[in-house]
């Protein structure tokens, strides 16, 4: 069993996993059998959230689906099988304390949680706590969940925890001293950027603290997918900054023949939820379903060229900075996560 993990980026080493960016979700889980599992998948029922969940509960698992737009989640997901959906919102501590009560009242264990749900380049927001809304969705909602739900983790005895981040962690450090905007200005790609590197990390130390009872964690970039909503609040003008859209507006047909489809975003999520290729392996920053090579300005990337947006940040497998931020992820959700 690695004993390390994933402090300081040591196991950031592609492993030649076979697949690539063009591998789909049913691809990585071919021979996979997933009968008598139990999984847990937020946002799991729009865009590669919704894929993740076919794929899996396709594979035997049972999938539970907490979901703020029930609705919604009951709609996209009537043709799916073994699912189940529960109401939650994950900017709201009561409503994460309640679906976490009402899952270990009925399930004594958890093999995979894949913390998928989020939101990106959003106007300033703020919960009822005042935390901005990309931090609050993005990372606290998911490491108060997690911490719930950590009794059925242990149990499982041998469960996995899979953060979808993003290359855009790529945009920004966590900031320690304003996270939550009160002092500096907002930026929205500086709050996606944040809440991102906090994925990371939060990945990098759950792993850490938790291979000791057979939990591994794991983060990811799903890569540039087309046929999701996540950006649609965005503005366009962030678009054209980055060189993917022209002046009126349109995708560039360059940019959009190198996105992945939504099958293809779901591949790497599933890869490390189930892949045999993992095990004894945790922390580590994953894409196109291997494992992330660091990025120590050796990776030249170009926003019109999805398939250049690679590679992990230091900063966001840092020891150091995994640890402070547990720390303050701790202090801000008022919850002492002890992994014992």
């Amino acid at each position: 069993m690695n004993t390390q993990g994933n402090y300081d980026g040591i196991l950031q080493k592609p492993i030649g996993s076979g697949f690539d960016s063009k591998t789909t979700a049913k691809d990585v889980i071919k021979g996979v059998n997933l009968k008598g599992k139990t999984v847990i998948v937020t946002g799991g029922y729009a865009g590669i959230g919704l894929e993740t969940v076919r794929i899996i509960a396709a594979a035997g698992a049972e999938v539970i689906v907490p979901a703020r737009d029930v609705q919604k989640a009951t709609e996209n997901l009537r043709d799916v099988e073994h699912v189940t959906i529960e109401e939650m919102d994950l900017t709201d501590p009561e409503s994460i304390n309640a679906f976490a009560e009402k899952f270990l009242c009925t399930h004594n264990k958890l093999d995979i949680l894949i913390n998928n749900a989020g939101i990106m380049w959003v106007p300033l927001q703020r919960d009822k706590r005042g935390y901005e809304s990309q931090l609050s969705t993005n990372h606290l909602g998911h490491f108060q969940l997690t911490a719930r739900l950590w009794p059925a983790l242990k149990n499982a005895n041998g469960s996995r925890v899979v953060n979808v981040s993003s290359y855009g962690h790529q945009i920004a450090p966590f900031n320690f001293e304003d996270p939550n905007f009160i002092y500096g200005a907002y930026e929205t790609l500086q709050g996606y950027g944040r809440s991102k590197t906090a994925s990371n990390l939060f990945a990098v130390e759950l792993d850490h603290r938790g291979k000791d009872f057979g939990v591994r964690a794991f983060s990811l970039h799903p890569g540039s997918v087309n046929g999701t909503d996540l950006a649609r609040v965005a503005p366009m003008a962030l678009f054209q900054q980055m060189g993917t859209h022209d002046a009126a507006g349109n995708i560039l047909p360059e940019v959009a023949a190198n996105l992945k489809t939504v099958e293809q975003g779901a591949a790497t999520t599933v890869w490390c939820a189930t892949s045999a290729q993992l095990n004894g392996i945790g922390g580590v920053y994953c894409e196109d379903a291997d494992i992330a090579e660091l990025d120590e300005g050796n990776i030249e990337h170009n926003f019109s060229e999805p398939s250049s947006l690679r590679g992990v940040q230091p900063y966001s497998v840092d020891s150091g900075n995994a640890k402070r931020l547990w720390k303050l992820s701790e202090e801000l959700t008022g919850i002492i996560f002890d992994v014992c």
